[in-house]
């Protein structure tokens, strides 16, 4: 199964893709936000493009694990994905992903100019691999199961 991921902001929407496997996540792009409904359009295009079979939506929850004001405006994106096209979509918890965006970036030796780039993709990418980290543990838990 293969996923595209978002991370929604105010400013700039990181994506981010895995393999068919749905095991490893890339960054794939970085849209402008635009609006609720022209973002969603985007979003569908570019699962459309790259035969993405869900899309994990990035959700900011707050200290307590809670849905804040950030969390409802992701939640009313999925909605309006949902409008587009049936497709399956889960909300997943972002908390973090840009620093981690970052630490990756000193990481990897990146130069302090480079950095200095959005790092949104990479952001929606982290989110993505926590998300498929934790959506196969829970498949071979239900495997296990059955």
């Amino acid at each position: 199964m293969k996923f595209l991921c978002v991370d929604p902001g105010e400013v700039r929407i990181g994506v981010a893709i895995s393999d068919e496997t749905g095991t490893l996540a890339r960054p794939l792009a970085i849209l402008g936000h635009v609006s609720r409904l022209i973002d969603a359009k985007g979003i569908m295009q570019l699962a459309h493009e790259n035969q993405a079979d869900a899309i994990v939506i990035g959700q900011a929850l707050d200290s307590d694990g809670k849905p804040g004001l950030k969390a409802r405006s992701a939640a009313r994106l999925v909605e309006a994905l949902q409008e587009l096209e049936e497709m399956p979509i889960y909300l997943w918890d972002e908390s973090h992903s840009s620093q981690k965006a970052a630490e990756l970036r000193i990481a990897k030796g990146i130069s302090r100019k480079k950095r200095s780039q959005p790092i949104d993709d990479l952001a929606a990418a982290v989110i993505l691999q926590d998300f498929l980290e934790n959506y196969h543990e829970t498949m071979e838990i239900n495997d296990t199961k059955q």
